[in-house]
């Protein structure tokens, strides 16, 4: 091979690597973009806050409450979490301190039926809890709740009174409130008790003031107590006494019958009609 066609070879390889190096160091950098993964979304936790503003005092229902997901480093201590057994627990409880419409519900701001003092909380100030027997018929058929207003009416036989007048009844007390059934305070508490297992309420919690307090036990000694319920729009009246209703009053029969007296002379006897 010709000397001359082995130095063009070389030069033309010399000058291909030498452009390659060129490219190499005059073409521009490439920048590097390193993207950092996105951090995990904190762990949350159902917790219960006010559905609305609800005041001291508040009887708490399903209503009354919500839930709300709160990042779980946030939850402050005591809260109450979300959870079918912490709502079951709630219902009934009493409030202790006036609680704005979304703040997270804490385990210290209720106190719950089974508590000491709970039913002491419950009653307005200056007034007195008194429990009454009652059975499904004076109980008004196991339809009272707590929260209902109702009379007190007394019944009661005079065993020596004429026989219009032999028989009669009275209204007690007027327009109290009634606080619990049995040992049920929270709303929906039937007076006859849950079907299922056939329990009777034997006793109603009263909301009384002292003297009111006087009367209902007086009347439980002197005969038979029936309560009747208020419709839940009745104004209050303004007293608790009222005329007593004899059996004449309610049975023109009874009336016409005059009154009645047996008379003893000796082993004589007669019996005599008052008209």
């Amino acid at each position: 091979m010709p000397l001359r066609l082995i130095l063009s070879g070389l030069l033309m390889l010399t000058a291909l690597g030498l452009g390659l190096v060129g490219y190499q160091v005059t073409r521009p950098s490439e920048t590097v973009t390193i993207t950092a993964e996105a951090p995990p979304p904190p762990l949350t936790v159902d917790v219960l806050v006010a559905a609305r503003s609800l005041p001291a005092g508040t009887l708490m229902k399903d209503e009354d409450f919500t839930q709300r997901a709160v990042p779980s480093a946030t939850v402050p201590q005591g809260a109450v979490t979300n959870s079918p057994e912490a709502r079951a627990d709630l219902r009934g409880a009493l409030l202790r301190q006036y609680l704005e419409s979304g703040h997270v519900l804490m385990s210290g701001d209720v106190q719950h039926p089974r508590d000491r003092g709970f039913l002491a909380a419950v009653l307005a100030p200056g007034t007195r809890a008194i429990s009454v027997g009652v059975d499904a018929v004076t109980g008004n058929g196991g339809l009272i709740w707590p929260g209902d207003r109702v009379d007190v009416i007394l019944t009661q036989e005079l065993s020596d009174a004429p026989l219009a007048r032999r028989f009669v009844g009275e209204t007690v007390l007027n327009d109290v409130r009634v606080v619990a059934v049995d040992q049920s305070i929270t709303q929906g508490a039937v007076a006859g008790g849950d079907n299922a297992t056939g329990h009777l309420a034997r006793t109603v919690t009263l909301e009384v003031t002292s003297q009111q307090a006087e009367r209902a036990a007086i009347a439980e000694r002197l005969g038979k107590i029936t309560l009747a319920i208020h419709a839940a729009d009745t104004v209050a009246e303004a007293t608790d006494h009222r005329a007593a209703i004899y059996g004449g009053d309610v049975s023109p029969a009874l009336a016409d019958r005059g009154s009645h007296m047996r008379v003893i002379l000796g082993k004589d006897t007669q019996d005599v009609t008052f008209q």
